[in-house]
């Protein structure tokens, strides 16, 4: 009821109303001056004979406020101003009186009027004060409030305070600070309490969101603490200073971007690599792994090939599902199949080779997160491997023109299970080429693409984020960079290119040292590094050792002698090889490995042939 006749007034309606209460107020404040004067009798002979003189205030008080402008004045908005305003009002209509009296031949002393004015300013001040907080209830009332904890009880907090007082959607309910000076005291209002207690206080008051209102403090240190305030299982938003809001900060200045260029340690290729339309256009591709970083990214740029068909092959349903609707979003009116599946089902493979009538085959599919492989090196070979030979076998007994595998520098005298399985993939591929006279089998070697599910770029970000420390597993390690784009290109334009048994990989440049590229992204990030030669630095690089089978710098070729191709920053290796029955040998015994999961046989066998074909490589380079 309450609501419905608050909100049902318009602004000319409520300004009356104002005007009102302050024409009443007027002679209740007269008379309770003259009770509280005490050269003047209060009785109601006294009252009765100031009747006139109250009336001739009352009118001059109304005319008074409206000149002033007092009734305009929204509640939500009567804060110093309107006080000011309203003692103005009161002094005014206090000489007012003063001059009615002596016009009027009554005889009240001036201390009446002196009276009378601070009366009136009270009870005008109180009423809007009042008329405010009954006014915000009848708004607030059946409504779930947001329940906010404000970390800072400084100026920042305190004006944050003050706004949210008049908010309907959200209250402020405790302030927490690192100053033991203000923990247990009230501060606007509000509790302060220690940062120990935040867990308790969420509980305890019913917490939805914690607001760091600290804005003079370091980004990494509220990173931290946000980070720390987050696994609590709390919602955490950090607020810039008023001062920061209006352009008077640092905000806008905090942070200068690091330029790609950089990360990569060369100038991107994308604009020097040529087109790969004529190779693929009206083809029936088939993308393996076509949900993976790489393999969405083939799918990406293929739209512009305008291919008569792409077929998805993926065992994510997640990445397949979101793979797929991208580019039916993008579709031109070529042919979109998703396979739900994995290139370890032979039936499967052949099925869809068969029945799509593939022309190239992209094989993309791979575990590839060393230290995940590492953990799971059957898994890892299983995929790796014996994947990439059921989906080669099938290619080449299906009559698939072009088949092109996407390696890793890793495979390049590995020391890890990842490394090596790549490795073993790339050899029986170079098998499959040396016997195949139908399908031309390609690859293609390359190092860690920025942006890429687990490469460092993405770790680094979410590490700085969070206040640091960035973590490295050595000072001295150094890794090629590409992106993804530029990664995509490649294994497009080596298909293209493949004459049988190739191995191409892309000019990169110098590597680029991970701890450069670190506080590069630290420093871009608008932060400093913190070490021995800056102890008041805002983040830390921390060193943590190497991994299981991890090596200081990697390398893209095992032989030095390289072949041109038809662009000059693509080139050819021509590297030894297994023979058919070395190959066959080592197929069975990983097979057998596996099935029997036999992690020590498994290593073994990459140990072996991946050793036994650098011997063979080694050999043929003499």
């Amino acid at each position: 009821m309450f609501y419905e006749l608050v909100t049902a007034l318009s602004r000319q309606q409520k300004q009356v109303v104002f005007s009102l209460i302050d024409a009443v107020i007027i002679p209740i404040a007269f008379f309770l001056a003259i009770s509280l004067e005490a050269s003047v009798r209060a009785d109601w002979p006294t009252f009765n004979a100031q009747v006139p003189l109250v009336a001739g205030l009352v009118v001059a008080g109304t005319a008074i406020s409206w000149w002033l402008g007092l009734p305009r004045i929204k509640l939500a908005a009567y804060e110093t101003r309107g006080i000011i305003r309203t003692g103005a009002f009161a002094g005014m209509l206090g000489v007012t009186g003063i001059a009615m009296n002596a016009t009027m031949g009554s005889s009240l002393p001036v201390g009446v009027f002196l009276i009378f004015s601070l009366v009136l300013l009270v009870l005008a001040v109180t009423w809007r004060m009042a008329l405010l907080q009954v006014t915000i209830d009848i708004y607030r009332h059946g409504k779930t409030r947001m329940r906010v904890l404000i970390y800072g009880a400084g100026q920042t907090g305190q004006q944050l305070v003050a706004a949210l007082r008049q908010d309907n959607a959200i209250q402020a309910v405790a302030f927490v600070d690192d100053n033991p000076t203000l923990q247990s005291s009230t501060i606007s209002g509000l509790r302060v309490f220690a940062p120990a207690r935040i867990k308790e206080l969420i509980v305890e008051k019913g917490i939805d969101r914690v607001v760091l209102a600290m804005p003079s403090m370091r980004p990494p240190q509220l990173a931290r603490i946000a980070h720390r305030v987050r696994t609590i299982g709390c919602e955490v938003h950090a607020l810039p200073s008023f001062a920061e809001l209006i352009g008077k900060g640092d905000l806008e200045n905090r942070a200068t971007p690091v330029s790609l260029d950089d990360l990569l340690g060369r100038n991107r290729l994308e604009n020097e690599l040529p087109g790969v339309s004529h190779a693929y256009t009206g083809r029936r591709i088939l993308v393996s792994g076509a949900g993976g970083s790489i393999g969405s990214e083939l799918c990406r740029q293929l739209i512009a090939c305008k291919p008569e068909c792409i077929v998805l092959v993926e065992h994510s349903e997640l990445a397949l599902y979101n793979i797929d609707k991208e580019l039916r979003d993008l579709s031109t009116g070529f042919h979109i199949v998703p396979i739900l599946g994995s290139v370890l089902n032979e039936n499967l493979m052949r099925d869809v080779l068969v029945e799509h009538r593939i022309d190239v085959v992209l094989h993309a599919a791979a575990y590839k997160h060393l230290p995940l492989v590492e953990c799971n090196p059957i898994a890892g070979l299983k995929n790796n491997v014996l994947g990439t030979k059921v989906l080669a076998d099938a290619a080449r007994d299906t009559g698939v023109e072009r088949f092109i595998l996407v390696s890793s520098d890793k495979a390049v005298r590995p020391t890890n299970v990842m490394g090596a399985s790549k490795r073993l993939a790339e050899l029986l591929v170079q098998d499959l080429a040396t016997r195949s006279s139908g399908t031309r089998f390609s690859m293609v070697r390359f190092g860690n693409v920025l942006g890429s599910s687990g490469s460092v770029i993405p770790l680094f970000e979410e590490q700085i984020a969070r206040g640091g420390p960035v973590t490295l597993t050595h000072g001295s390690v150094t890794r090629y960079f590409m992106t993804i784009s530029e990664a995509a290109r490649l294994v497009l334009l080596a298909g293209s290119f493949a004459r049988g048994g190739d191995v191409f990989v892309l000019d990169m440049g110098d590597p680029v040292p991970i701890k450069k590229l670190a506080r590069q992204m630290i420093e871009g990030a608008g932060y400093t590094v913190k070490d021995k030669e800056n102890q008041n630095g805002d983040i830390e690089i921390k060193i943590t050792g190497l991994r299981p089978g991890e090596k200081l710098h990697e390398e893209l070729l095992i032989s030095p002698d390289m072949l041109t191709t038809p662009h000059a920053k693509i080139l050819r290796a021509q590297e030894g090889y297994l023979s058919e029955f070395e190959i066959a040998t080592a197929l069975k015994d990983l097979r057998q490995a596996v099935e029997t999961r036999d992690e020590g046989a498994a290593r073994a066998v990459i140990s072996r042939w991946v050793e036994q074909a650098e011997m063979a490589e080694a050999a043929q380079s003499t």
